[in-house]
């Protein structure tokens, strides 16, 4: 059969299926990524799903011991206590300080890093090795600046606040939301970096030649030339942000003062392993997971767009 014009129909070759798809080699270098992220990601996450439902405590290896379906009875007993409703009040606080400032900042500083003509490797390293450096060496620094007689104190005299930073219940966790911001910060710049190197310099002349200054070269061709990146910033922040643990151990002992600056995984880690109720703790954790997920995608809806 013809078309309506008279011209003969062109059949498409149909396509072979391959078992391992049009690429097998390619899979062959993703399986052992894959298995990493099995063995490390999936399997735990799953165990710990299987937890939160059950009955479990921790016994000696070998030992057999009846571990009953309990429902959401773990979830019920964890969330009516008001220290982890408060955690997640925490983590919530510490979110809307750290990932605004960590975009923002990451974003200007990198626009800066990648027009200056000189000291731009040190400039760039320089930014980079707070977030190299352990935490535990830069906890001690940062303990010794924001302590009742430290050198911001000291600087600030009559406004430093009393009680001071750390040991304040209103100010310890913006306190490590800053401190995470700064530690973090040169991580994401050099995802900046890489994102502005794709941004065409035709649309800088462009916008010049239409006499755009420099704050709108920045908002009309800088930020939307960047904003793959900018999702990505958004999501990989607020992951690393929902699993804070390091910073509140040790810069206040444990989630002080009077758990102002508990978060969840902090509290998780209480209750699994100090307290001895790992199906509290993965209770505590699958709700976690759900809620930063449905922050991700709501992030990915709004900030990417159709990207």
């Amino acid at each position: 059969m013809g078309s309506l014009d008279g011209s003969p129909y062109v059949v498409a070759p149909k396509r072979k299926r391959h078992l391992f798809g049009r690429n097998p080699l390619g899979l062959l270098f993703s399986a052992p990524y894959l298995v990493f992220v099995l063995a490390v990601f999936a399997y735990p996450l799953g165990f710990a799903i299987y937890i939160a439902f059950h009955d479990y405590f921790f016994t000696a290896p070998g030992a057999v011991v009846s571990r009953p379906f309990v429902g959401l009875q773990n979830f019920i007993d964890a969330f009516t206590d008001p220290d982890v409703i408060r955690s997640f009040g925490n983590v919530g606080i510490f979110l809307i300080i750290n990932v605004p400032l960590t975009v923002v900042f990451s974003l200007v500083l990198a626009s800066g890093l990648n027009r200056a003509v000189h000291l731009k490797a040190f400039y760039r390293v320089a930014y980079y090795i707070p977030y190299l450096t352990a935490s535990v060496a830069i906890v001690a620094v940062w303990l010794f600046l924001f302590n009742g007689s430290g050198l911001v104190n000291q600087i600030l005299g009559p406004l430093a606040p009393n009680p001071s930073w750390l040991v304040n219940s209103s100010l310890a966790m913006p306190s490590i939301a800053l401190f995470v911001t700064w530690k973090q910060m040169g991580f994401y710049i050099l995802l900046y970096l890489a994102a502005l190197q794709n941004v065409p310099n035709e649309l800088y002349e462009a916008a010049a030649t239409d006499g755009a200054g420099a704050i709108r070269k920045f908002f009309s061709v800088t930020v939307p030339g960047v904003r793959p990146a900018t999702v990505l910033v958004l999501l990989v922040s607020t992951v690393t942000g929902a699993n804070l643990f390091t910073e509140p151990y040790l810069l206040t002992n444990g989630g002080g003062p009077n758990g102002s600056s508990t978060s969840p995984v902090l509290l998780m880690y209480q209750k699994g392993i100090e307290q001895g109720h790992p199906d509290e703790a993965s209770a505590i954790g699958v709700v976690l997971v759900i809620l930063v997920l449905i922050i991700a995608w709501l992030q990915n809806r709004f900030a990417g767009g159709r990207d």
